[in-house]
Order: C-alpha cells, then structure tokens, then sequence
C-alpha cells in the first residue's frame, strides 16, 4: 500500500504532491474533530497520552526528517556545515516565538490566554492555538517536496510522503482538542466541527508556499528544512509538552511522547 502511495506521489508534480498531502494531513485533523458528533466528552488521561505522542512525532520529524537533511545537504565540513542548519532553526524558533507573544490565543489544557490583549472570545482564541500549531507541520512537508522539486539529492518522495503520514497522525489528536472544548463552550456540534478542521486549513497553505519558496530558490532548502524544525520544535516544547503534563497522567504523556517519537523515526528511516 504505502509502496503504491510513494510510486503514485512520484508519478506527479511535487508541487501537487505537497498539495494532496497537506490536504491529507488536513482531513486527518478532521476525522479527529468529528469525534464530537459522537461524543460528550473525551478522557483526560487519553488525550493527555495523545498529545505526548504528537509532541513525540514532531520532535522525532525536526530531526529525522528536517534537520539531518538540512545538515547533509549544506555545502562544507565541520563547523561550516552546520551554519545553515543552525541559522535556520533559530530563525525557525524566533518566528514562532514572535508570533506566539503577539498573536493572542488560549492554551486548550490550563486556559491560560497568551499574546496582547483582545476582546476576542475563548473560542477564536483556543481555534488560533491549534492553528499556530499548524504552520510548521505545512511548511516542513512543503519544503521537503520543494526539494524534489529542486533536483536536490538528499529531498527524496518517500520522506516527504513518510513525514506527511507522520503529521497527519498527530494531527487526529489536535482535532479533538479544538472541537471537545469548543462544544463544552456551548457551540453546537456543527460549529464545533467546523472550527475544528478549520484550524488546519493553514497547512495546505503552508505546504505549497513552502514547496515553491524552495522550487525557485533550492539553495535555501536548508535554511527552510531546519526552519521548520526550529519553529516544530519551539511549539513542542512551549505548548504541547506543558499541556499534556498538567494533570495525574502525565507519566501516560511521556510514553506517549515516547511511542511517537519512535513510530516518527521509524517512518522515516524506513520510507527515506
């Protein structure tokens, strides 16, 4: 099956390709917010163990998946090999950084309201959480099929597509955690739905932005690679992290934490 995707990815433009993916990885974090035409309510500990296992996937992808190519592909040795990689993610981490102190949004665990001050409700500001989580998970498989794209050896359809399989099953998770607290809220199931997959509609934007920043510019691809991982990296720690370690469950967290991380590197070692 996975032989046929990879073969079917390969048959078409990249450019397409890391569209079709980021729609996948879209759709995933729509089935996760249909739970809620199904459920009242979801177990803590559950989506404690889920959002260590999304935390797991994305650290695991920075650094299979972005910043081991990212050093790879960099021209030099030693100490000047790794100057892109090292600028990138820095640039990666401030980006998020900055967005996360001027764009106000609400923390879905410990409600706790970050960026300047708005009369904007919870709901837009928890739906703006999950979509700040998004933008990198978009770009880093953009720019990897951007890499394609570019010719560039070490970018290759079958990481490209193992990273997209990665985030499209940490991104179930996120979905339940926008559309649950949205019905708690009082939305209807609807809208709850609706703000739910919305969320990640910002990947497929990010992905084909990212694929064709790259297309035209490769000798950035890895600056963009290590970027994405500064800013995936950033979200883990910041945000995905603190959260699913809030309540007793948290040693269900950390394995789960651990379980992602390695089905992350095993995708990409054995798809790349």
């Amino acid at each position: 099956m996975l032989d046929s995707i990879i073969s079917y990815f390969e048959s078409i433009n990249p450019i397409t390709a890391a569209l079709y993916a980021t729609i996948f990885t879209w759709f995933v974090t729509a089935l996760g917010a249909s739970f809620v035409f199904f459920f009242k309510s979801y177990n803590k500990n559950i989506m404690d163990t889920m959002l260590g296992f999304t935390g797991g996937v994305m650290v695991a992808a920075s650094v299979w998946s972005l910043l081991i190519p990212a050093i790879n592909m960099s021209e030099g040795s030693g100490f000047t090999q790794v100057y892109p990689p090292v600028i990138g993610f820095l640039l990666g981490a401030a980006f998020l950084y900055s967005i996360d102190k001027i764009l106000p949004h609400l923390h879905v665990n410990f409600q706790k309201v970050e960026g300047v001050k708005t009369p904007w409700q919870k709901t837009t500001l928890m739906i703006l959480a999950i979509t700040l989580h998004n933008i990198p998970e978009g770009l880093a498989v953009g720019v990897l099929f951007g890499g394609v794209a570019a010719g560039i050896p070490e970018a290759s359809i079958a990481g490209a597509v193992a990273l997209a399989i990665g985030i499209g099953l940490q991104n179930f998770p996120e979905g339940i955690a926008v559309s649950m607290p949205l019905r708690r809220m009082g939305l209807s199931r609807r809208k709850s739905f609706f703000y739910g997959q919305a969320s990640a509609i910002v990947e497929p934007i990010a992905g084909v932005l990212g694929a064709l920043a790259v297309t035209f510019f490769a000798p950035i691809l890895p600056y963009a690679l290590s970027f994405a991982a500064g800013a995936m990296i950033f979200v883990v720690i910041e945000e995905v992290i603190p959260e699913s370690q809030q309540n007793k469950s948290s040693d269900l967290a950390t394995l789960g934490f651990i379980v992602g991380f390695i089905l992350m590197m095993t995708l990409d070692v054995a798809l790349g």
